[in-house]
């Protein structure tokens, strides 16, 4: 009897959980394909409409280790509340979006929310299941949530798009974000607070370094290599020279250094960001292509997404027996050669392609190495780390997860430009989004040598991986992300 208290207070904490991480996914992905929409609504240049992925991505990225450390030190129920409010404000300000400057300062705001945010829903979810079956289904819940929100993203976007405004894929967190703040004072109690300090020198020198890259890499794509890019590509090398500088001598380094001794570790964090760099332009340059070349509407280019997001979570599922049978390092492989064959096929494509054959077909592969490839570049980038270290090694396989996705795509939003002088209108869309597809194949071949050179073969877990496994089930939909 004393038990049956605590279950209805457990099933409202993980509604609360698991619709708070739902809005970010979701956010993702219906803003891919609004793109088209917000592309002429805004009056964003081709080049820099990758500006509306990356300064969400690179803020989430920059901070992300920062907004787990606040959740440790101050409290993760406070986190939670103050993430969500920044989240639910950037919404409501990039859904009012008058310019495309003002759109882009509060995307990087929204980012920031969601480095307070996500760390924080899945240390709540930690610290208020048990250990065991009771933990194990929480955080299977909190998988499944987020692929199908991923996926649902897609198709919600393009219909919001296509029958409202791309608007609305925002405007709707409001009501939904001071619910889940009202719900969480309710229900939620306050976790314990631990000593500790914050690596904001870090933090600050790392992100302004790689939004530097990133620049660089876009304003060559509009205005080609002069002054201004060399100089931001100078300046972001420089930058982050300093930051692992700062990082060798800080107290409580926010990604120490450590990590990188181990030649697997290392290779897996390489191998992640080129895989995010390829998937994430496939996403970006697959919604261009569908609207653009094919003539898709918004609400069919979601539909139309089907065929890659849906073989990725039963995929996964079958990771795990793969692994015990051939091992993660051949799952592994596999997994980034189908990425390889699916992208260098996609960049076939041109104007008046057969969906089906040019497009589908390729898009199921990418769903099938989306499934084999991210669990093992997981599990591969916690290898023999320390139980101590295991935070640390999550938060590394994050930020290059996101990292990863913002300068690959402003690397493929460069190399998008190439050759592309004299061309207009249709056939020059359709030159930009092959030539991308093959700098994404590029990338893969890249990732792929990365993997047979540096991951081991070893079938079998540790304890920290599985711990730090756990920790990271939102894999499921990371590469929409």
């Amino acid at each position: 009897m004393s038990n049956s208290p605590q279950k209805p207070r457990k099933v409202q904490i993980l509604a609360i959980i698991l619709i708070s991480y739902v809005m970010v996914v979701l956010d993702v992905s219906v803003v891919l394909t609004g793109l088209p929409k917000i592309h002429h609504d805004l009056n964003f240049s081709d080049a820099g409409l990758a500006w509306v992925q990356s300064a969400y991505t690179l803020s989430f990225g920059g901070f992300l280790l920062l907004g787990a450390r606040a959740g440790d030190i101050l409290g993760r129920r406070r986190m939670f509340m103050i993430g969500m409010t920044v989240f639910t404000i950037a919404s409501v300000a990039i859904g009012a979006s008058p310019t495309e400057s003002w759109m882009l300062a509060w995307r990087a705001i929204q980012g920031l929310g969601s480095a307070i945010l996500a760390p924080a829903t899945l240390a709540l979810l930690q610290t208020n299941f048990d250990e065991g079956e009771e933990r194990t289904r929480a955080v299977s819940y909190y998988s499944a949530a987020a692929g199908l929100s991923a996926t649902a993203g897609l198709v919600v976007g393009g219909l919001l798009a296509d029958w409202l405004s791309w608007r609305v894929g925002f405007l709707i967190n409001l009501p939904i974000g001071v619910a889940m703040i009202l719900c969480a004072r309710a229900y939620i109690h306050e976790t314990g607070r631990r000593a500790g300090s914050f690596d904001v020198p870090g933090a600050l020198t790392s992100t302004i370094a790689v939004s530097a890259l990133v620049y660089g890499f876009i304003r060559s794509a509009e205005h080609g290599w002069d002054a201004f890019a060399g100089a931001a590509v100078a300046g972001a090398l420089l930058l982050l020279c300093a930051f692992v500088l700062i990082e060798r001598r800080a107290a409580q380094p926010i990604l120490p250094l450590r990590l990188f001794a181990d030649a697997e570790r290392s290779g897996a964090y390489a191998c992640r960001a080129l895989y995010l760099g390829a998937m994430v332009g496939f996403y970006f340059f697959a919604t261009v292509y569908l609207q653009e070349v094919a003539g898709f509407r918004p609400a069919m280019t979601g539909l139309a997404f089907l065929p890659a997001t849906i073989p990725h979570v039963p995929t996964a599922m079958l990771v795990p027996r793969l692994t015990r049978r051939v091992g993660r390092r051949s799952v592994l492989i596999i997994g980034l050669s189908i990425g390889f064959a699916a992208i260098a096929w996609l960049s076939r494509a041109t104007v008046g392609s057969d969906y089906i054959w040019s497009v589908a077909l390729p898009m199921v592969l990418v769903g099938v190495s989306q499934g084999l490839t991210l669990s093992p570049l997981t599990s591969s980038g916690v290898a023999r780390v320390d139980i101590g270290d295991a935070g640390a090694a999550s938060g590394a396989v994050n930020v290059a997860h996101q990292l990863g996705a913002s300068v690959g795509l402003s690397i493929l939003i460069a190399a998008a430009a190439i050759g592309a002088a004299g061309m207009q209108g249709i056939e020059l869309t359709a030159h930009r989004v092959s030539t991308a597809f093959d700098a994404g194949t590029i990338m893969l071949a890249f990732a792929l040598l990365i993997a047979v050179l540096s991951i081991r073969r070893a079938p079998v877990a540790d304890a920290a991986e599985i711990a730090v496994g756990a920790t990271l089930a939102n894999d499921v939909c990371a590469a929409r992300s």
